[in-house]
């Protein structure tokens, strides 16, 4: 044993952890055992006490997160245009998504709490390998078409506002999410996305503003009250609604993340190997936490597009394309508006790209059996940090094909999006419904309901979206 790097009765307990999660046959030096655990004991929140009360916003995590990460910029560009194209008249959607959403994210968190492992674990333990590979060669896809547009429209939101070269910011932003997710450490880490979440209030702030005349009325009538069209772009917009809302990267990463807290708070010490059962309390806490997650995205959500409804659809200007001419149409209501929707992008995201990104690195990581976690150093994870690296630098690669439009990159997104989550949502049930993997933490009659009608409302939206790209339409 080195002699520069001494074991300490602060690591001791974290090092038999460590031997004790060892795999047969993986042969480890000393050093990697004490590194391990060095990060296991790094990553080990101060209170790990399950009786220790919490303020509110330590009780929050990755189902606010995941809820946040859900506006990302493509999400605004398809909401900025829901309001100015159409107005107040899809605002039903908004109730809709609400519980399917609580349904299928509570469904993911509840996997990875009662497991201790993520999505594609699960799924390689118990299904074809077919299956897993194909789910997880089909997130890529989508990931990465997504990360490539939300970095396109953050590098143009910065070079708005600050000027400067699209590629210069666009490789800035690039580095950075790269360097935040790889140095920082998760406990860190996790901080800095929750406070990223503070960036969604420009949108309330921006719709609240006395220069915005919401009709009240009006939105109250569209929010209850469902109104339907057969005309091509009200279908194609719906469709975009439904693929952004509901996204299968944000399946992967809440249980990936679940599995991060429960390390961070002392009840496993790696992915798989989680100590003792599931209690009640912690079933609480997943709830009232993708409650609050999903609530507070649809709530903005509903902002952005009464935002939108009110300054641009009620002036006639509803030939919009992207976030940036929903932010320079807002010029008019003076400048505080135009910064603090367009800084509202950027900071968006600083949140949704990394979600995008770890998500599926948890889920090439898994299905391969790598070591991963944002609470590991870069030398213990390698293939877990380096597919986070390469999906991002993917995205940024495809801002040089001049070929790839970001508006269509966006559609194709959403139906990837929508191909992916059909059978990923119905092995999300099936696995969910499984007494030999959820044991007594099966779903309710409730979470199939709202589980199956999501499966429906996708299947119908991925149809929708590939008939009127095969048609011309798109």
């Amino acid at each position: 044993m080195p002699k520069d790097h001494p074991l300490t009765s602060d690591i001791n307990a974290a090092v038999e952890e460590e031997i004790s999660a060892i795999k047969p046959n993986e042969i480890l030096s000393i050093e990697d055992v004490i590194e391990d655990a060095e990060d296991l004991k790094n990553a080990r929140s101060d209170e790990t006490d399950l009786q220790t009360t919490k303020p509110w916003w330590k009780v929050m995590g990755p189902g606010l997160i995941t809820g946040a990460a859900d506006d990302d910029p493509s999400g605004i560009g398809t909401y900025s245009v829901t309001g100015a194209q159409f107005g107040y008249t899809l605002l039903w959607l908004v109730p809709v998504c609400i519980p399917l959403m609580i349904a299928v994210q509570e469904m993911c968190g509840r996997v990875g709490v009662v497991t201790g492992k993520g999505l594609a674990a699960v799924i390689k333990e118990q299904y074809p390998k077919w299956l897993l590979f194909s789910t997880v060669f089909l997130l890529i896809g989508a990931n990465v078409i997504n990360i490539y547009a939300d970095l396109n429209v953050m590098a143009a939101s910065a070079k708005m506002l600050f000027n400067g070269s699209f590629f210069i910011w666009l490789t800035f932003i690039t580095v950075l999410t790269i360097v935040l997710q790889i140095v920082v450490p998760y406990r860190v880490y996790v901080g800095i996305l929750k406070w990223l979440c503070v960036s969604l209030l420009a949108y309330v702030i921006v719709a609240l503003l006395p220069a915005v005349h919401n009709n009240w009325h009006e939105i109250a009538y569209h929010f209850f009250i469902p109104s339907w069209s057969w005309k091509t772009d009200y279908l194609m917009t719906v469709v975009g609604f439904l693929g952004t809302t509901i996204s299968p990267y944000l399946f992967f990463w809440q249980a990936g993340e679940e599995v991060e807290e429960e390390i961070k708070e002392g009840k496993s010490f790696a992915a798989g190997t989680r100590v003792g059962r599931a209690t009640n309390k912690e079933m609480r806490r997943l709830r009232n936490d993708t409650i609050v997650g999903m609530v507070a995205s649809q709530a903005i959500t509903f902002f952005i597009v009464i935002c939108t409804a009110a300054t641009l659809h009620a002036k006639g200007v509803t030939d919009i394309r992207t976030a940036q001419d929903a932010a320079r149409s807002l010029l008019p209501l003076g400048p505080s508006a135009y910064w603090l929707f367009t800084l509202g992008i950027v900071g968006t995201g600083m949140l949704a790209i990394p979600t995008l990104a770890g998500s599926a690195a948890y889920a090439v990581s898994e299905s391969f059996g790598w070591r991963y976690g944002l609470y590991r150093r870069f030398r213990r994870a390698r293939g877990f940090y380096l597919t986070i690296a390469a999906a991002i630098v993917c995205g940024y690669l495809l801002n040089f094909v001049k070929s790839i439009d970001p508006v269509k990159a966006l559609l194709y997104s959403a139906v990837l999006n929508g191909i992916v989550a059909v059978p990923l949502l119905i092995v999300l049930l099936l696995i969910c419904n499984n007494k030999k993997i959820v044991g007594r933490r099966h779903n309710t009659p409730i979470s199939n309901i709202l589980g199956w009608t999501a499966v429906v409302l996708m299947a119908a939206a991925g149809g929708v979206m590939i008939w009127a790209i095969a048609s011309g339409k798109a």
